[in-house]
């Protein structure tokens, strides 16, 4: 966005405001700015008076003038095809150095003295306006012979060139730039007052009506005017549509563009011949589009898509007379949508602005407009307008002052912000009884959606660098979620079931459904719309099958010990997921060696339940069947604090022929039920441990579980743990068995003599005589 110090000043006073500071104040506010230039003509360029024109005699493109700087006539040779008796121009006397460095002195030219030169705007150092001499006209002050040009305003300018992010489409104009420097400086804008209709004008409603669907996301607003004759461009406007590189040719799109640039209203030009109005009205169509975008027609003619390109079969030529404006608002975010869709679109010069936010209020710029239109003598203008307006609700917040202060870090007084907020342009009203303010936000600025963004344009006002500083409070949150503890969890039993000699193995969470029909689970209520293959074409609900697989492959490869897990995703019939973890042992506990001998030992179910609590920690079995691919003598509920967790046992023999699979064990944990305990560090007994073993005779199919909860709930502190050793079935014992159990006793204050630990010996007999009727062998 390019602006000028002296373009600003027709918004607002500045001349008090130096260009340093306007360049301070706008990056300061978060307009950076990209480039910063200041004009100096100096002194000795003067406004001159061209008197007379006549051709080099020694040169066909040269042509000597008579130019009159005030207080003298110089004779000047001038090789400009557009100079001509009449004109004032900028002169640069002799001894003049220019602003690119060259030194003006008296020269002669084929013959014919030279005392002086006439100025270009690029020899001046400003933009190129055209091929020629810079022609001085009172659009930039009222012209006086020999006066310095550097007394004019718009010859001791400074050029700005600021970088506009794309949410701040409001400062897309000189307009929207004075009101954040107003802001900023605490300044007042200049008094803009609206255009009246001239008396006796036509009205526009005999030309113009529009027909418009409900519910638009567009504004428009259109009025007309008839060129009489020519129209000519001042020099401030040549300079200024230079200086924002307007390509335009037509002398109405240049001045639209002019307008835009000054008021961020976005303007179409249509010429009402090309529209098929001749002595009858154009009725302009208004049409919604899938995203809200609005489509414009005229007697079937497509016009384009507001804010995004209007067609070339109703713009404006050398030869159109008959104008028809239209300024226009779509909402941004209708205008990104339907552009990202199509990338196709013709784009217009439009698409910029009208993407970030153009100005809703087309009533001001359609002001400004015919303000500027009425000083020119050849155009008629119409009287009123037609309009078609989108009905929008504002934005309003409710803030408490207490919480912008906790926002910004200290206390802003409440009328300062008030009257921060008011200079922007929000509607503010203050509760005092609730200390808070309400704002209503305007249509200009999409950008405001809560608090945070009142806050932000609250500080940037003040300015950063204005916010007092205050240390740092440096507390750390705890960030152990729950996602983070079940990762961690989850990789501490990897690691320790890869320690304890298992592999990990992998598969896809989709499963075999006529395989898994066979083991006994039912199908999943999910669907797999496109199926890798029949293999995997159902949610899986266990591992088991994956896994049995697995040993099957390995082994079909010679393998003798096959020792796997899988920590992995299942789903249960309705479809919801969960983690479990799986153990499989198929074949030898371990491979044959030197030390295990050469055929090796065979897995069993103890063995295969230590492994299994080496990884996952200590838990208990409770005797099941309710597996049917488990054998039913060889399965149990696995159970932690008194929840069953998962299930353990030999794989059913009829599965194992099924698969050509050697004797097999398998576990399946539910993993979100493990208990993973932290490990704390207890004192220990510096007196030696004392242990007794002691045999029980019991019925066939008595479980150890009561006994171990018989003698647990003696709660005998010096007892630190009893285990199975021994179980023997033999002469004397019928329908009975001898389990041997060993109990290791310990103090923590002292060395247990032998009558302590008998009198616990018999505590413990006592009790399982009582309770179940057992004694020793």
């Amino acid at each position: 966005m390019i602006i000028s110090k002296s373009w600003l000043n027709e918004w607002v006073d500045l001349k008090n405001i130096s260009g340093e500071t306007l360049l301070k104040t706008l990056n300061s506010i978060g307009l950076e700015v990209d480039s910063y230039k200041e004009i100096k003509i100096p002194d000795s360029i003067v406004v001159g008076y061209v008197i007379n024109k006549e051709k080099h005699p020694d040169a066909d493109k040269l042509n000597v003038c008579q130019v009159d700087v005030g207080g003298e006539i110089l004779q000047i040779v001038c090789g400009a095809k557009n100079v001509t008796a009449g004109q004032f121009v900028p002169v640069a006397l002799i001894g003049t150095v220019m602003p690119n460095g060259l030194e003006i002195k008296k020269a002669k030219l084929r013959g014919i003295e030279s005392c002086g030169m006439i100025c270009s705007s690029t020899e001046l150092g400003m933009v190129k306006i055209n091929d020629g001499i810079m022609v001085l006209d009172e659009s930039i002050g009222a012209l006086k012979l020999g006066a310095s040009l550097n007394q004019f305003e718009i010859f001791k300018d400074a050029i700005i060139e600021v970088d506009i992010t794309a949410n701040r489409g409001d400062c897309q104009s000189i307009n929207g730039i004075a009101r954040e420097i107003c802001a900023a400086l605490n300044l007042s804008p200049r008094e803009n007052l609206p255009y009246e209709d001239g008396e006796n004008l036509l009205g526009i409603g005999r030309v113009v009506a529009t027909r418009a669907d409900e519910g638009q996301k567009s504004s428009f607003l259109y009025r007309a005017f008839e060129i009489k004759g020519d129209i000519s461009e001042n020099l401030l406007t040549r300079l200024r549509l230079a200086l924002i590189e307007s390509k335009k040719t037509n002398v109405v799109e240049r001045l639209l563009d002019y307008v835009t640039h000054c008021t961020g209203v976005l303007f179409k030009a249509y010429d009402y011949a090309k529209l098929g109005g001749v002595d009858e009205r154009v009725v302009f169509d208004i049409k919604n589009g899938k995203h809200g975008e609005s489509y414009v027609s005229c007697n079937g003619k497509n016009l384009g898509i507001t804010g995004i390109y209007q067609d070339e079969c109703s713009m404006l030529d050398e030869n159109s007379k008959f104008v028809i404006i239209e300024a226009n608002y779509t909402v941004p975010s209708v205008l990104a949508e339907t552009i990202g869709e199509n990338k196709n679109l013709p784009k217009g010069d439009h698409v910029y602005r009208s993407t970030r936010g153009s100005e809703p209020n087309l009533a001001y710029g359609a002001d400004y407009l015919f303000k500027r239109l009425s000083s020119h003598k050849n155009l008629s203008l119409f009287a009123g307008s037609q309009q078609s307006t989108m009905r929008e609700e504002q934005v309003a917040l409710s803030i408490s002052l207490n919480e912008l202060k906790n926002m910004i870090g200290q206390e802003i007084a409440r009328n300062d912000i008030v009257k921060i907020l008011k200079k922007l342009g929000f509607e503010v009203s203050v509760n005092v009884e609730q200390e808070s303010i309400n704002v209503k936000v305007p249509f200009f600025r999409h950008d405001i959606l809560n608090s945070h963004d009142i806050c932000e344009e609250i500080v940037r006002i003040v300015g950063i660098d204005n916010i007092t500083s205050v240390p740092l409070v440096f507390a750390e949150q705890n960030r152990l979620t729950n996602t983070y503890i079940n990762y961690k969890n989850s990789l501490n039993l990897r690691k320790r079931a890869a320690d304890c000699g298992f592999f990990e193995s992998i598969h896809y969470v989709f499963d075999d459904a006529d395989r898994l029909a066979k083991l006994g689970f039912e199908p999943c209520k999910v669907q797999i719309a496109n199926p890798i293959n029949n293999e995997l074409n159902m949610l899986r609900p266990t591992l088991l099958n994956h896994m049995l697989n697995s040993c099957e492959r390995n082994i079909k490869n010679s393998k003798k010990s096959v020792r796997l897990f899988e920590l992995g995703e299942v789903f249960n019939k309705d479809g919801v997921q969960s983690s479990n973890i799986a153990f499989v042992v198929c074949g030898l506990a371990k491979e044959a060696t030197l030390i295990n001998g050469a055929k090796g030992e065979e897995i069993s179910f103890y063995s295969f339940a230590a492994m299994v609590q080496d990884v996952v920690g200590k838990f208990e079995l409770i005797a099941s069947d309710e597996k049917k691919f488990l054998s039913p003598y060889e399965q149990a509920k696995i159970c932690q604090n008194g929840e069953v967790i998962g299930y353990i046992g030999r794989v059913d023999i009829r599965v194992e022929d099924s698969r050509d699979l050697p004797k097999t064990y398998f576990c399946e944990i539910e993993f979100d039920k493990l208990k993973f305990v932290s490990i704390k560090a207890n004192a220990y007994s510096k007196f030696p441990s004392v242990s007794r073993d002691l045999s029980l005779v019991v019925p066939d199919g008595f479980e150890f579980a009561k006994i171990y909860e018989c003698i647990k709930n003696l709660e005998l502190k010096e007892l630190k743990e009893f285990l199975p050793v021994d179980i023997y079935r033999g002469t004397g014992l019928e329908n009975a068995s001898s389990i041997s159990i060993k109990f290791t006793f310990q103090d923590m204050q002292k060395t247990l003599e032998d009558e302590e630990i008998n009198a616990l010996m018999d505590k413990i007999l006592v009790s399982l005589k009582e309770k179940l009727n057992i004694g020793i062998r």
